[in-house]
């Protein structure tokens, strides 16, 4: 007996998606086929492992397939499969609303984005998958039956802010998805899809690899439309770039080509094959927590997980890809993979595959790839200079940096070793928000004045990957921010004799807020600035520790000034001739206020800072 039909509205970020679809921004409808048959194959996938790991599911595997109909004369076009299927839970869960992090920054972005090619490009960063049937039908039916259950759902809706949902009996297992058609318009891409012969063709171009059968009907006869061979099983030379970019877009849910491919093939005391892409684009959720990554594990063909987390560290969550292995049992969980000794020689061949194709991408004459690729993670990839011990020195040399020697133009260290100065010991970086407010620091004007190059690092990762890796080709890494930087310093011993009795001063009456008044060899132009001990965490740091609630002890700083500047010279007069005086020690103050802000610091007490300065301007009127 047939339940009454629950009108329900869709998610507000859903809907907003659905309106996209409708209006047919995307401008390859033929897409929306292969989003439904990936669907269909995972809903396969999954069945056959649930049905291996639980012996009492009522579930009949006998004859797993995706079946595809067309009714030219009803015009409707209908994709089955006998997988998995859904509960009315699940039907909610997936289809009424978007359970994908990120998907309101992505209709944000796309919002502000008036290029169509951009906007395609976001959408291929979402994948929106089921949603895809929009853009060909202008209603979609679905029925579902979840396997071991008794009861199957119907879902329809027409894409306008709403869908009706109700409980039906008898229905098979698995799931039919029902499009009613659009009519066609060969002007706005919109082709005929009721037409098999259409429809052949679309599944031998995007989805002749699924690994299931998938079966239309041609008369009286029932024929299988795609190859079903699996793509890393194949010889290279037997795989065409347009079939490994399909392929990508099927394990990814991504509408783009990726940017690169890379097989692997293992053989020996354990075999594996491994196909992987580096994507063109950094998904919307590369940095939120709740994100899946990982790729597909295969055991003899058998699909097995879908984000296998074991396989690919933290670092490389963008990558995508398929892993088949032979040896390993069907009955794995991702808790036993984590501890299997095979599983761990595969991850490392994986990552030092990885490694070395993006160093392969560095050194090839079109810059293009390697750009690409840096610019979309290579924020993410930095984060294994802390976690990824072992292949520290592989990503250090994949790695890029802004610096001084090119205001456009990153720099890989190796460039940066080659073009040290003789005698250089180090190599130097600061790290800041901006590149504008570190090429504005107090800090760089010696380094400058003097020819030294200085890494530029603005990503929050630097301030924390700077500290915990000692150095590249036995140069270490020096912050000019940090410590005693000599860079044949212009300080005699008899400024230092003459500014002594100030330094010593200015120290007791800047207690509170600096551990030490010092001359500086890094300052040309202005008369102070702040540095740290050379172990002291950087202000930027102590921020980003506050601000996830970690409690932080104060960490008192340097102050170091400049012995040539006219204001830190009349200082030192004003001191020698009168001594100690209230308005010496406002000066003090202010000069310790200036520094602070000069690197982007703030003010413990902005409004004393301000009737200080006041008051000292009002002076020289």
């Amino acid at each position: 007996m047939t339940t009454s039909a629950e009108t329900l509205e869709f998610q507000s970020e859903a809907r907003q998606l659905l309106q996209l679809m409708i209006h047919s921004i995307y401008s390859n409808k033929d897409t929306f086929l292969r989003e439904l048959v990936s669907n269909a194959s995972d809903a396969l996938d999954k069945l056959r492992l649930e049905a291996f790991r639980d012996k009492d599911l009522q579930a009949d595997t006998d004859d797993l397939h995706i079946e595809i109909a067309t009714d030219p004369e009803n015009r409707t076009l209908t994709v089955r499969d006998n997988g998995i299927g859904m509960s009315r839970d699940d039907v909610v869960a997936l289809i009424g609303t978007i359970a994908k992090s990120g998907t309101a920054e992505f209709l944000k972005k796309l919002k502000e984005t008036k290029d169509s090619a951009a906007s395609q490009d976001l959408i291929g960063q979402f994948g929106i998958g089921f949603y895809a049937s929009f853009m060909v039908a202008d209603k979609v039916t679905l029925l579902t039956r979840r396997a071991g259950s008794d009861e199957g759902v119907r879902w329809e809706s027409e894409g306008e802010g709403t869908y009706t949902i109700e409980t039906v009996p008898d229905l098979p297992q698995g799931t039919s998805v029902v499009l009613h058609l659009k009519p066609e318009d060969t002007e706005d891409q919109l082709f005929d899809y009721a037409s098999a012969t259409k429809i052949k063709q679309i599944v031998k171009k995007y989805s002749d690899f699924i690994t299931w059968p998938i079966r239309m009907t041609e008369g009286e006869e029932v024929v299988t439309v795609n190859s079903m061979k699996a793509l890393w099983a194949r010889s290279s030379s037997d795989v065409t770039e347009d079939e490994y970019n399909e392929f990508y877009k099927h394990v990814a849910h991504d509408w783009n080509d990726p940017l690169e491919t890379i097989r692997l093939q293992a053989e020996g005391t354990f075999e594996y094959q491994a196909l992987l892409f580096l994507p063109g684009h950094a998904p919307l959720d590369l940095f939120m927590r709740e994100r899946k990554r990982g790729v597909q594990l295969y055991v003899k063909r058998v699909f097995i997980m879908d984000d296998c987390e074991a396989l690919m560290p933290e670092y490389l969550r963008f990558v995508k890809g398929v892993v088949d292995a032979q040896d390993l049992s069907l009955n794995v969980s991702r808790e036993i993979l984590q501890q299997d000794r095979q599983i761990q020689l595969i991850r490392r061949r994986l990552v030092k595959k990885v490694l070395s194709t993006v160093k392969t991408l560095m050194a090839d004459e079109n810059p293009y790839k390697y750009e690409t690729f840096w610019k979309e993670f290579g924020r993410a990839v930095k984060e294994g200079l802390l976690d990824d011990h072992e292949n520290r020195t592989a990503i250090l040399d994949i790695c890029s940096f802004a610096s001084t020697n090119d205001p456009e133009k990153l720099t890989s260290l190796r460039e940066y070793v080659e073009r040290m100065k003789d005698g250089q010991e180090h190599i130097y970086y600061l790290t800041g928000e901006s590149r504008q407010s570190i090429e504005n620091s107090p800090h760089l004007e010696a380094f400058k004045a003097k020819g030294y190059e200085v890494l530029v690092l603005t990503d929050p990762i630097d301030e924390m990957w700077v500290d915990a890796v000692p150095g590249f080709e036995e140069k270490q890494f020096q912050s000019v921010a940090k410590g005693e930087v000599e860079l044949d310093s212009d300080t005699t011993d008899e400024q230092k004799e003459e500014f002594s009795g100030l330094l010593t001063w200015l120290t007791k009456s800047l207690a509170d807020q600096v551990k030490e008044v010092r001359l500086s060899s890094r300052l040309t132009t202005s008369p102070a600035c702040i540095v740290g001990d050379t172990n002291d965490v950087t202000p930027t740091l102590e921020k980003m520790y506050r601000a996830m609630g970690q409690e932080m002890p104060q960490i008192k700083r340097i102050l170091e000034l400049n012995p040539g500047h006219p204001l830190v010279s009349g200082l030192r007069s004003s001191f020698t001739e009168k001594g100690e005086s209230e308005g010496l020690a406002e000066t003090a103050e202010l000069l310790y206020g200036m520094a602070l802000l000069a690197e982007g610091g703030e003010l413990g007490d902005p409004s004393r800072f301000t009737k200080l300065l006041a008051t000292h301007l009002q002076k020289t009127l």
